[in-house]
Order: structure tokens, then sequence, then C-alpha cells
């Protein structure tokens, strides 16, 4: 499933992260590689707050689409 739909508080781990190659290397910059723990802290207004490699990040709803958990 998308990280979009992910639950808050539920830690997932990425199996594959799509979107052209420079998306997907955008991602991987942030810490978004497959086999790696993420876990969503909130959504709100479109954006997601994600946990991964012991940061924050904030992505958009249409990035978190991009990567399967």
């Amino acid at each position: 499933m998308p990280l979009s739909m992910a639950k808050a508080g539920e830690e997932n781990s990425v199996k594959k992260v799509g979107g052209n190659a420079e998306t997907r290397q955008f991602l991987e910059n942030l810490g978004f590689v497959v086999g790696s723990a993420v876990m969503v802290v909130s959504a709100f207004s479109g954006n997601i707050i994600v946990n991964v490699k012991d940061s924050r990040v904030a992505i958009s709803c249409e990035m978190a689409n991009k990567i399967m958990v």
C-alpha cells in the first residue's frame, strides 16, 4: 500500500519507491530506500510527517503515494 494510507504511529518498511528517476533519487536522498523503516507521525492538509532514519521529514501526499510500504 502507499505510505499515504499508513496509519499514524504504525511502523512500516519501504518495499518500493516509484516515480521517475529524479523523484526516486530525491526520495532516496531523504532516506526512503528499500528496506528502511518508516513511521507516519501525522498527516494534515495534504502533507505527511514521517520518521525515517532517525529524522522527521515532511512530504506531500503526492510524494507519499510513490512510496510503497
